[in-house]
């Protein structure tokens, strides 16, 4: 039985992306808030500096705040709920087919006043999997996701085309991105997620996101679902293939 409508299938077919409010509930995003909190505060105390690049957020100048940290499935048994829940899992189902796994995670801290951007990049040039239409990342917003606060932005249609080789800032081989002259051709929209909704987008989308301005986090969890069989041949950045959680 499908979790999504052949409407929302087929927005998704077209543009390379949807977002579907009300996935989960606003108190059970309070405590994925509350577990991921209390997690960056052990992972910051302890961070080597060499790290530091990689994880604080360099456009908060007024206090150390992490701007991101990775593979959340495997480090929090809160994370792993969500990964598992039903109604999450059918919906990805619908999109990329039956049996899928958790191959890597994120939790996105964006912080207050000046929670910095992501630049325009492809999930799937970053991971490199043999087949480009089995990878969706499912977004989870833990709070309202607005222009003023750093949401997603897509360029609609983008997931049509190739992977295209990424550029890298100089001191920042974290932020591999799509260039200029690439992205000038797909105009790119925000796409606001309410607390608790779910964004999904094709591993081939180009997506970004703005910078935190306002007074309020704009936290969320992206867990990037594959097909089972699904072979990482040529990733951009080293993953650990021990850590694809099989979910159905």
């Amino acid at each position: 039985m499908s979790a999504l409508t052949g409407a929302q299938l087929a927005f998704y077919r077209e543009r390379g992306h949807l977002t579907v409010p009300g996935v989960f509930a606003p108190q059970l995003m309070d405590e994925i808030i509350a577990d991921i909190e209390r997690w960056g505060e052990e992972v910051l105390a302890d961070l080597p500096l060499e790290q530091r690049a990689w994880y604080v957020d360099g456009g908060v100048k007024s206090r150390t705040v992490l701007r991101k940290l990775d593979n959340p499935h495997h480090q929090r048994a809160a994370v792993r709920r969500l990964a598992f829940e039903p109604s999450l899992v059918q919906m990805v189902e619908d999109i990329i087919g039956p049996g899928v796994s958790v191959y890597f995670s994120q939790i996105f801290f964006k912080p207050p006043e000046g929670g910095g951007p992501k630049p325009a990049h492809q999930d799937n040039y970053y991971f490199g999997p043999d087949d480009p239409e089995a990878l969706v990342t499912a977004w989870i917003a833990l709070d309202d996701a607005t222009i003023e606060n750093g949401c997603l932005y897509y360029a609609e249609g983008s997931h049509r085309g190739p992977v295209y080789p990424h550029v890298t800032p100089p001191g920042e081989p974290y932020n591999l991105q799509l260039p200029a002259e690439i992205l000038a051709r797909y105009p790119a929209i925000p796409a606001l997620v309410p607390r608790g909704g779910v964004s999904f987008h094709h591993g081939n989308s180009f997506h970004h996101s703005g910078t935190n301005l306002s007074q309020r986090w704009r936290r969320a969890c992206a867990l990037h679902y594959v097909g089972n069989a699904t072979v990482f041949d040529h990733p951009a950045l080293p993953y650990n293939h021990e850590l694809k959680l099989r979910i159905s």
